[in-house]
């Protein structure tokens, strides 16, 4: 089990190692001159050589390369090229309005696909069964930003119960934070409830017609009794797999559903910076979007041998 661990661990560090590299090359061969970004067209000769000099984007690509992620692991992201602050504090500070956005998102998903997926499987063939099937497959249809819009007209502009937009810290008020945080929340919730409520229904679906759950329920438990302890840890194998992609969709998604509520999170910053062509501020913002996939991953990978006590030893 803890060689399985530092294995797992190996490769993270290695695909993050990877992951940089791709990052920075991608970026770097993007065209456009930062300088004359930051400058303007108007800008002399020899300011214009001045300024890569100070961005170090003079220097070969080896070392603009090793400068950088250097300073990343030590939390320096560099200093943008359009507005000269540092993007280190700046990415600490949206992230932490996009992991909230993204946690109540999958709360929301998982509130709704676990008990809606092993309803549909359990009532499968009967009629309350079908629709809620159904349901779910008019939900998957309905990108994010379009279930924003919905539910802000709804919401926001007729009933006017919730904000329409903007964020709260929640430790200015707590209040105004979760009324903020609602109709994101459900934005992302809903549509990713519903496609993880498909997969949930399949795999309890083959649970119950398994023969250690027919036992079971030979042996006098109710069928939701058997399922439940016998049956939903099994299932939750698959879906868990699905789970760990889910969490990724949200955390890109998010960078759609926080500009529709105008949301100070890392989506909006990255939208402005590709905007503005703030290179050097897209490339910290999509590095930790990427190492944040990779660490879903990584935890996918452990949760798999926790649920599954054959996996330890195999």
């Amino acid at each position: 089990m803890t060689v399985k661990v530092l294995r797992r661990v190996a490769i993270l560090l290695v695909s993050l190692v990877v992951a940089s590299v791709v990052v920075f090359l991608f970026m770097a061969v993007l065209p456009g001159d930062p300088a004359q970004v930051a400058l303007g067209v108007n800008a002399t000769p020899e300011l214009l050589a001045k300024t890569r000099t100070e961005f170090g984007i003079d220097r070969p690509l080896v070392t603009q390369y090793f400068d950088w992620i250097g300073g990343v692991f030590h939390g320096d992201f560099g200093r943008s090229y359009v507005t000269r602050e540092a993007i280190g504090p700046q990415l600490l500070d949206r992230l932490g309005v996009t992991l909230w956005l993204v946690g109540a998102g999958m709360v929301v998903a998982l509130v709704l696909a676990v008990p809606l997926g092993t309803f549909a499987a359990v009532r499968h063939r009967r009629a309350s069964g079908t629709v809620v099937s159904g349901l779910s497959q008019v939900g998957v249809a309905i990108p994010a930003f379009l279930a924003g819009i919905i539910l802000v007209q709804i919401f926001a502009v007729s009933l006017r119960w919730l904000p329409s937009g903007g964020w709260t810290p929640p430790n200015v008020d707590a209040g105004d934070f979760v009324r903020g945080l609602i109709l994101p929340a459900l934005s992302l919730g809903l549509v990713q409830g519903a496609v993880l409520t498909r997969y949930v229904r399949s795999s309890v679906l083959d649970t119950l017609g398994q023969d250690y759950l027919r036992t079971a329920r030979s042996k006098g438990l109710r069928p939701f009794q058997a399922l439940f302890r016998h049956g939903l840890r099994n299932a939750a194998v698959p879906v868990v797999t699905v789970l760990g992609l889910q969490l990724a969709t949200l955390l890109i998604g998010a960078v759609v559903v926080e500009r529709v509520f105008v949301l100070p999170g890392l989506g909006s910053l990255l939208l402005d910076s590709v905007a503005s062509r703030d290179l050097l501020t897209v490339q910290g913002i999509v590095l930790v979007l990427v190492a944040g996939v990779l660490l879903v991953n990584f935890v996918v990978d452990l949760l798999y041998t926790v649920l599954d006590p054959r996996l330890r030893g195999s």
